[in-house]
């Protein structure tokens, strides 16, 4: 009879301990656990030059450092454009070395010559009005005859004059305003000539991050419009994690906080710190649906990046949270 009633008090305590622990895990309440993804860094490669393209080096998956050759667009029409710009530079590049030089050497002799035979026949005439101007005061010739001889002389010196005129001009060379114009010509036509190598340099395109290759739109032989993304990258060394929040759950987290996470996938706990927080747009409203609640709770977007680097990690992995 003892040991019934040992048993039983045993039974019945043992009974009251599994009721108090049923009581006590039924009003603690349970932490809530929120999902969220794991998102990176996307880069999307397009041209500015339209065209077919050439080719392609790169597959889906391919780790590429900064500076690879990606692909590459052919565009005849822009290497005629190339041809034009580099004619117009070697013509005004001519033509400021003309300015530059200035009149030829046969040029400038022969304004020289021409200039002596002028300064020759002034003299010739000079003399010719002299003699005549001695028989004129003797009463030999006539007033219009020694008018005539006058102006042949006064015309001889003029052209003189003007010859020598010339044959300064012709040695000094170009003016300094023309010489000016054709350099700026020059570096204009230049400036065409590098516009389009910049361009062309564009259908050359290489990747500006070491990334992953997460994707290629347009293979070799099919046309690539201006701006059209053909590759895209993935950085993976820049990536974080995106939640969505309700206003009444910001209270758990403040920017600048480092929180633990979980990564199912990869069965870690990794700490992360919350880096933004901004509410999203009308469609994400969370409307309430508890008694009492008489006003729609926004959705906000809270991201956290990593503290330190985590291998094998992928966008579109999940990740939990627990408030």
């Amino acid at each position: 009879m003892r040991t019934n009633r040992i048993l039983a008090a045993i039974t019945i305590i043992a009974l009251i301990g599994i009721l108090a622990y049923g009581l006590v895990l039924a009003y603690t309440p349970k932490p809530q656990v929120l999902q969220g993804q794991i998102e990176a860094r996307e880069y999307n490669i397009s041209s500015k030059v339209p065209g077919r393209v050439e080719q392609v080096l790169v597959r889906r998956g391919d780790r590429v450092n900064q500076g690879d050759l990606l692909y590459a667009i052919y565009s005849p029409e822009l290497q005629a454009k190339l041809m034009q710009a580099e004619g117009g530079r070697d013509a005004a590049k001519a033509m400021q070395q003309e300015a530059d030089n200035g009149a030829r050497k046969q040029q400038i002799l022969a304004s020289r010559e021409q200039w002596l035979k002028a300064q020759a026949a002034s003299k010739l005439a000079n003399i010719t009005f002299d003699r005549i101007e001695v028989l004129f005061n003797e009463g030999v010739l006539a007033r219009q005859k020694r008018d005539e001889a006058f102006t042949q002389w006064q015309a001889a010196k003029y052209t003189e004059q003007a010859a020598l005129a010339m044959y300064q001009m012709a040695d000094e060379g170009a003016r300094d305003e023309t010489k000016a114009a054709a350099a700026g010509n020059a570096r204009m036509a230049e400036g065409a000539v590098n516009e389009v190598n910049a361009i062309l340099a564009d259908s050359q395109m290489r990747s500006p991050k070491t990334a992953e290759v997460s994707e290629v739109l347009l293979q070799a032989g099919e046309l690539a419009p201006s701006g059209f993304p053909v590759v895209s990258l993935i950085d993976m060394s820049d990536a974080w994690a995106v939640f969505q929040l309700r206003e009444d759950q910001l209270k758990h987290v403040k920017k600048g906080q480092t929180l633990l996470l979980t990564i199912p996938a990869l069965e870690r706990d990794v700490e992360f710190t919350v880096s933004h927080i901004a509410v999203m747009g009308d469609f994400a409203t969370w409307r309430a649906t508890e008694s009492g609640h008489d006003f729609d709770m926004r959705t906000f977007q809270v991201e956290l990046r990593p503290n330190e680097e985590i291998a094998d990690l992928r966008v579109g992995m999940s990740i939990l949270f627990a408030l």
